[in-house]
């Protein structure tokens, strides 16, 4: 019996997918950029046309194929992004990879990247200070999940970061538990550096370059005169120190009443969203 027009289109767009995934991979394995993003672009039109995947989940033959082979693609799209440094691409990427991870459960095997790539997806969050959202993805995750080394990791640093115990970062950098997480470690010290910046201005009238350096998570002197001329411009550097005076808030904004207060209100909000 002969197989219908449709069955024979839907195979030859699955079998279309497939060459152009191997030939993704090849690239990506070969480092060749361009190629990665053109492919994905080409990749992503032709998933448009697979009737299985969300939102509609049909139950056609090849179902389970082309799930898995979309995640694949989700998951190298993932991977294309850090390299590319897109942060945009990034978030659009993991929204669209969780889809699989979470609503395909039962349906196909669980990914090995599922839970690495989870954490990144909280790491993330983390790093763009975004806490609130961090809590609500951590909440959603099952109970095995929470101890994964990739969940624990992403975990730890938020606890970290929420005691101020800037100085753990920089074991965590040395440590981290898979390789894509390199990209948004580099982001998240940015975050902590801000971190410590606001709080020295508070705490200090000024402080040696040496110790700035070590504080701030700078390697040379030149890095932290480059942060300091790009984005503390209020900052001065006399006497072999670097001086906060310029960047103190005013009058009734250094009362200690009104920081706890600030923070207080901080909390507030941060409570709010996770309720």
């Amino acid at each position: 019996m002969k197989r219908d027009a449709a069955s024979q289109s839907m195979d030859s767009e699955l079998g279309e997918a497939t060459c152009k995934l191997a030939w993704l991979n090849f690239a990506c394995a070969r480092g060749d950029i361009d190629s990665c993003v053109a492919l994905l672009s080409e990749l992503k039109v032709l998933l448009t046309r697979l009737p299985s995947l969300p939102p509609s989940f049909e139950k056609t033959p090849n179902a389970v194929k082309e799930l898995k082979i979309a995640r694949a693609i989700y998951e190298n799209a993932v991977i294309l992004s850090l390299k590319i440094k897109d942060r945009g691409a990034l978030e659009r990427s993991l929204c669209q990879l969780k889809e699989f991870y979470i609503s395909t459960c039962g349906i196909i095997a669980p990914s090995p990247n599922e839970y690495p790539f989870l954490g990144l997806n909280l790491l993330r969050l983390l790093a763009e200070n975004r806490i609130a959202e961090f809590h609500t993805e951590l909440e959603l995750l099952p109970l095995e999940a929470l101890n994964h080394p990739c969940i624990k990791y992403a975990t730890e640093l938020e606890q970290s970061f929420m005691e101020g115990a800037y100085n753990r970062f920089f074991n965590a950098r040395q440590a981290v538990p898979h390789e894509t997480y390199v990209y948004l470690m580099d982001l998240l010290a940015e975050t902590v550096r801000d971190e410590v910046a606001e709080c020295s201005v508070d705490a200090y009238d000024y402080l040696p370059i040496s110790v700035a350096k070590k504080m701030l998570m700078f390697r040379s002197d030149q890095e932290l005169l480059e942060y300091i001329s790009e984005e503390q411009p209020e900052w001065e550097i006399k006497d072999c120190s670097v001086h906060f005076d310029m960047a103190k808030p005013k009058s009734h904004m250094n009362l200690p009443s009104f920081k706890l207060f600030k923070q207080a209100l901080r909390y507030a909000r941060e409570l709010e969203h996770i309720v």
